[in-house]
């Protein structure tokens, strides 16, 4: 009976569904507590569930489920909860993915730090991209695998038991006491991870982290199909024929904007792209430089995600080290550059590095002729002989439409990886999928980064290749329009409030081909004392994201997204997008990015109603 009323009610919440919930990255960004995203949507999912209120109204007011995809929204939430109540569970123990590999990963990851034992059993087959080998290797994860037949005993063992199955309805599951963890996949949806017992919920946070750091969660539409299937309604097939046509359009469209004529790979996120990128040179490092120390060269300010992934991968294994490098403020990026590679050489070292061009948050663009000459410089080892020459890991969110990698353009002559988050420009915040491109010298990098995207299972699924061939072609005159909305946003704030400090690019650059629409902003400060000036500005911060958001509801969030199609996004870079950064190192101004349609004389009235009451 209590099964029925949950399948009904479900049934009912996806008639009466908001079309943000399948169709935007993120949904209702006014109404969000990061600490309490999932807990949050779900009580009051609950509250609702109890009185059998499925109104659309009331989904609506629903607040955010997690943030961006990657760890969560409403549908994959839904779907989550709807298989914890079918099953007695604590909804936090039923984790969605895209990927068929990285829930296993996952565990694999936790049980490698812990120094446990893993045994794998499956049925029928494994994910066809898991590779058993480079999994070990590679990523230094100790398991055993073993075939059973389906209906057999699970043997026991001294560790953690993972059950993998291969079916249809990824929603139901067979739970037994002596299996820690089951994982339903399919071939087309994704997966389903169960945590199995109260012995293992330690698990549950570690696993969701890397559901944050290295993949997403099942997206919206494929969490839709999952639980149309657990009604048992009928699907339509599965709409891939065009998904060939989709995919040569996006990746001739990433050659064009690129100007790079070599392989691009697409993924799930961002995150996964650059996942792919760093186990990738790992991997070539231990086949090409067997037993030498690997180095991610990491600003230490940067977007938290890429700043915790690097410590992430690090963790993991015994011969790779983050080192921090300092990259805008009072820091040059060459010279902090040249002085990290001398370090790394001196130690006959691997040297990775990330960064971002132009900078985030402060929006700065390095000496891009005396970049490619520190990256270039011959160095030699504390023993006389030629260093391991750099890898130049290029994060162009900002600016994706900048050529630096093709014949004869500045970073073509230097190993060079660029890569760009597609839920900001190239889907307009449609998407997550990102992508990666190398130049020339990089061939052989990508085949690795392409096998690392495959084994964990994070290209980009059919829908997004749809969503960017939409998308992307029309990339560069959002950027261009984007871009002088915010020109022209900024050259209001310097004629209203010439106090402030703001941060962007000069007209010189900008004639260069760099024209991003983000900016950050450094309000006046008051105060005797250096701590009091602090805590003034960042509650001037504070107040005027609160304004610009109550006073222009339908286009002023609060959200750290960049490159959307409509709106303007509000954020403070040390509580967003450094979450995970040290707290010395965090930006508390407020971060700004505008898009190509927005009512920017409105945004310039509430901003001067704002400077005229400091």
């Amino acid at each position: 009976m209590e099964d029925n009323k949950t399948l009904n009610y479900i049934k009912d919440v996806l008639e009466n569904m908001p079309n943000g919930w399948l169709n935007l990255t993120t949904h209702r960004l006014d109404i969000y507590t990061e600490k309490l995203a999932k807990v949050q949507f779900l009580e009051k999912l609950e509250v609702l569930f109890n009185t059998n209120n499925s109104d659309s109204s009331a989904l609506s007011e629903l607040p955010t489920a997690f943030d961006y995809i990657r760890l969560g929204h409403p549908l994959s939430c839904v779907l989550e909860w709807a298989i914890a109540k079918l099953n007695n569970l604590n909804s936090e123990n039923v984790i969605s993915f895209t990927s068929n590999t990285i829930p296993v990963l996952a565990i694999l990851r936790k049980n490698l730090l812990d120094d446990k034992n893993t045994q794998i059993i499956y049925t029928n087959e494994l994910p066809a991209s898991f590779d058993a080998q480079t999994l070990k290797d590679v990523y230094g994860y100790k398991f055993e695998l073993k075939k059973v037949a389906f209906g057999s005993a699970i043997p026991p063992f001294n560790g953690s038991t993972v059950f993998i199955e291969d079916k249809n309805d990824v929603c139901r599951f067979d739970l037994i006491p002596n299996v820690d963890f089951f994982v339903n996949i399919h071939a087309h949806l994704g997966s389903v991870l169960v945590v199995n017992g109260k012995q293992n919920e330690s698990y549950v946070s570690e696993i969701q982290h890397v559901r944050r750091r290295e993949t997403i969660s099942m997206t919206p539409a494929n969490s839709l199909v999952a639980l149309e299937i657990l009604l048992e309604k009928s699907i339509s097939a599965n709409q891939k024929s065009n998904f060939a046509v989709n995919k040569k359009l996006v990746l001739n469209s990433i050659a064009s904007i690129t100007g790079s004529n070599t392989k691009a790979l697409v993924a799930s996120s961002g995150l996964s792209v650059q996942y792919a990128i760093l186990m990738g040179l790992v991997h070539d490092a231990v086949e090409n430089h067997k037993g030498k120390a690997i180095k991610i060269v990491v600003p230490p300010n940067c977007y938290g995600g890429t700043n915790d992934q690097a410590r992430r991968v690090a963790a993991c294994l015994e011969n790779v080290d983050v080192m921090d490098l300092p990259v805008d403020g009072d820091h040059d990026m060459v010279q902090s550059i040249d002085l990290v590679l001398a370090k790394i050489a001196k130690e006959d070292a691997i040297p990775y590095i990330i960064a971002e061009i132009p900078t985030n948050p402060r929006v700065e663009v390095p000496n891009l002729v005396q970049l490619r000459g520190v990256l270039s410089k011959k160095r030699t080892t504390s023993g006389g002989e030629i260093a391991i020459d750099p890898v130049f890991i290029l994060d162009q969110t900002f600016c994706p439409n900048v050529h630096f990698l093709g014949d004869g353009e500045i970073l073509s002559t230097v190993r060079t990886i660029s890569f760009a988050s597609g839920s900001k420009f190239p889907s307009g915040g449609k998407c997550t999928a990102g992508y990666c491109v190398g130049n020339k010298k990089t061939d052989a990098l990508m085949d690795k980064i392409e096998l690392h995207l495959g084994l964990c299972d994070n290209e980009a699924t059919s829908l997004q290749y749809e969503i960017l061939a939409t998308q992307i072609p029309s990339m560069n005159e959002r950027i261009h329009a984007a871009y002088k909305n915010t020109r022209e946003f900024v050259n209001f704030i310097n004629e209203k409030l010439p106090a402030a400090k703001i941060n962007f690019v000069s007209e010189d650059l900008a004639g260069q081909g760099f024209t991003p629409s983000v900016f950050s902003l450094d309000l006046p400060a008051k105060g005797n004392t250096d701590e009091e000036r602090e805590a003034y500005k960042r509650d001037l911060n504070l107040k005027l994201i609160n304004l610009m958001i109550t006073e222009i509801p339908n286009e002023s969030k609060y959200c750290v997204s960049y490159g959307q199609l409509n709106g303007c996004y509000w954020t403070i870079p040390a509580t967003s997008t450094q979450g995970t950064t040290k707290e010395g190192d965090k930006d508390y101004i407020a971060r700004v990015a505008l898009s190509p349609n927005m009512d920017l004389a409105l945004h310039k009235k509430v901003f001067a109603d704002f400077a005229e009451n400091i």
